[in-house]
């Protein structure tokens, strides 16, 4: 594989080219099956830059070209030997050249979605920018998902009075199969990475929580992942973030979405809180992650859902179904806390589950070790938060994070 970037103003434009062992047809790191529609992307910038680090460009092109790469990647400028020696050691593949010195900051920047898991962050840690990444149309690529309302999401954290950096990129159309979506996951944060020497950024942080980061998480894997190879710092991407002086931080990585979501609507954000992609004055109540976060807002309030989706509707059919379920603890809690759930679509996921109050207490404090991952800088910060705000779990609870996927 083959990259390049060409600055042309607030415009960087990545073009890359297969060598003859790569494939248009790819494996992210969670396992899902890619295949590539075009060999470039452009990402707009708020302002010139006059320039950006090897390595935080390399790491921005990997993100996207990573799952079509097979051996050996070349870059348009010399990267650090860490950053190289970090590539081959976690991904198996040859980067270069080699020849840059290393980079560092001091600030901590948020990957700001405006989902309540990055919202929670943004209240947590008040003085960090934020960075929000929005995805537009490919020059060269029909696009699929015109339903997909980033506009909607950029406004809304346009709106957050902090200070925010909106970055547009059209990178997710890279993809034709599935759909459009992230070629890995990590290149949400091409628009930080760019900007990490203007803003001397030294860590991002994610909204990833206890189910990403320690549970498997979605179509990932269903059991306790403590080297989770996406978002543990140990990981091959989280030495990686570190080999180009921006470690991955996960300020909420100890708590469950239940404790994403009361902190987010409890905060002075909760106006610009949006979790669903889809609908212009509102979230559009209809599609499956309305349904989902719909369970878990009704169950941290202690009250009836409030939806028209039944049981029978697509977005439905999988709680229709035996577990396990993708981010099944959030499943388990909000049958155990939402009074009448036996007559929502997730009745018969109540029904497999058997789920109690007691027996999911453990998803509303917060797994201290996600908290001794956080880097020094900020750690004590976090500390303190969840100590005042959450509380950590008893060592019967953490058992429960650690024993994940060993039920049946």
């Amino acid at each position: 594989m083959r990259a390049t970037w060409a600055p042309d103003g607030d415009v960087w434009n990545l073009g890359f080219r297969l060598d003859a062992e790569d494939s248009i047809t790819g494996t992210v790191t969670d396992g899902q099956a890619v295949r590539m529609a075009t060999n470039s992307c452009r990402v707009r910038l708020p302002r010139v830059l006059p320039d950006v680090h090897a390595d935080l460009l390399a790491l921005a092109a990997w993100s996207v070209v990573a799952p079509w790469t097979a051996r050996r990647v070349v870059f348009d400028r010399p990267v650090s030997r860490g950053f190289a020696a970090a590539l081959e050691q976690g991904f198996g593949v040859e980067a270069g050249p080699v020849g840059e010195t290393p980079r560092s900051g001091s600030r901590l920047a948020i990957s700001y979605s405006g989902g309540a898991d990055s919202v929670a962050v943004a209240a947590m840690l008040p003085d960090a920018p934020l960075v929000h990444f929005q995805r537009v149309p490919h020059h060269r690529v029909p696009n699929r998902w015109t339903h997909y309302r980033s506009d909607v999401l950029a406004r809304l954290a346009s709106r957050t009075g902090r200070e925010v950096a909106i970055v547009k990129s059209d990178l997710e159309f890279t993809l034709s199969e599935p759909r459009p979506g992230y070629p890995e996951h990590h290149a949400v944060a091409v628009g930080a990475l760019l900007l990490a020497d203007g803003l001397d950024l030294g860590g991002l942080a994610f909204g990833y929580e206890l189910g990403s980061r320690w549970l498997g998480g979605g179509r990932y894997v269903h059991r306790y992942t403590p080297h989770n190879p996406m978002w543990s710092p140990g990981g091959r991407w989280g030495r990686l973030f570190a080999a180009a002086g921006l470690p991955m931080v996960l300020p909420v990585g100890g708590v469950s979405e239940a404790v994403t979501m009361r902190l987010a609507l409890a905060s002075p954000l909760r106006d610009q809180v949006r979790w669903c992609l889809r609908g212009d004055g509102g979230p559009c109540g209809v599609c499956g992650k309305c349904l989902y976060k719909e369970l878990i807002q009704a169950a941290i309030e202690r009250r009836p859902m409030r939806t028209a989706i039944t049981a029978a509707r697509p977005v439905a059919a999988k709680w229709q179904k035996p577990p396990p379920y993708g981010g099944q603890e959030m499943i388990e809690y909000g049958c155990a806390h939402v009074p009448g759930i036996e007559t929502t679509p997730f009745a018969r996921a109540a029904e497999y589950l058997r789920a109690t109050r007691e027996s999911t207490a453990w998803l509303e404090h917060c797994y201290r070790p996600a908290v001794e991952e956080v880097p020094d800088p900020w750690r004590k910060q976090v500390a303190d938060f969840m100590a005042g705000e959450v509380g950590f779990m008893t060592e019967s609870e953490a058992r429960r994070v650690e024993s994940w996927g060993q039920r049946t």
